[in-house]
């Protein structure tokens, strides 16, 4: 593959990292025939313009207007990881009697983790976690009407953020693309943020659960601040001292 322009090289990086989930510094050398140098400065350009994230020797894509990962693609990255945190997250239940389930993998992993002995309601726009728990003796469920997005199998639009407007629930469970101290919580579609801020609006206690990966990441629509959070579940891949940061905003921090 002959690339001439940096332009050209980034955005055959974007691609990748798009099409993968993830990119090497060392694979896209030698593929684009440059210096690993040059691949490094490239990922800092992406990664200055909101594209990438850079890990240690490689880089992944950050979720925006444009670009938003499918579900069957999240229910194979960093699935032990998620598991950690839904597990977690399920035990923050306390006495809570009415529950909102957001989209997304780590959320219906949470679904998957709650309690059964005892009576729960569910409120979800996701069809997966829906079905999930419609089997689950003693949990009830109403899933949100409304248009199905294809990629994620949740529902949107105004039908679905009247229905959740008639709700008060005692706990939120939420998930975002994009989790910042300066920007608060972001996804890319503005259908889908006013959703989860209507969630948020309906809740007593919202907790946030979410990868290592999502924090620092910024995408299009915000629908939260920091401080609304109750709680914030992620992984101990989080730093400690970031944790810290997002704990001085409100909720607390909890990494496993």
């Amino acid at each position: 593959m002959h690339i001439r322009t940096a332009e050209e090289r980034q955005r055959e990086i974007v691609r990748a990292a798009r099409a993968t989930g993830q990119v090497d510094v060392t694979a896209l050398a030698s593929e684009l025939g440059v210096a690993k140098e040059t691949v490094r400065r490239d990922l800092r350009a992406l990664e200055d313009h909101g594209l990438v994230r850079r890990t240690h020797g490689g880089a992944y894509p950050v979720e925006s207007a444009g670009f938003e990962t499918t579900l069957a693609f999240r229910a194979t990255s960093h699935v032990p990881e998620k598991r950690r945190i839904a597990a977690a997250a399920a035990e923050l239940l306390g006495d809570a009697e009415t529950v909102f389930v957001d989209e997304g993998f780590t959320p219906q992993l949470i679904a998957e983790a709650l309690p059964r002995d005892r009576p729960l309601t569910v409120v979800t726009a996701s069809l997966p976690v829906a079905g999930a728990l419609a089997e689950a003796d003693g949990i009830s469920v109403l899933l949100l009407g409304g248009r199905v997005r294809s990629g994620t199998l949740a529902t949107v639009d105004h039908w679905t953020t009247k229905m959740l407007a008639g709700f008060v629930v005692d706990l939120a469970y939420i998930g975002a693309n994009g989790i910042s101290r300066e920007h608060g919580l972001t996804t890319p579609d503005p259908a889908v943020s006013e959703v989860k801020a209507q969630a948020i609006r309906a809740a007593r206690r919202t907790v946030f659960a979410g990868v290592h990966t999502k924090f620092g990441a910024v995408s299009f629509c915000r629908f939260a601040e920091i401080g609304v959070l109750e709680t914030i579940v992620t992984s101990t891949l989080l730093p400690t001292a970031e944790a810290h940061r997002y704990s001085l905003l409100g909720p607390q921090v909890i990494r496993v």
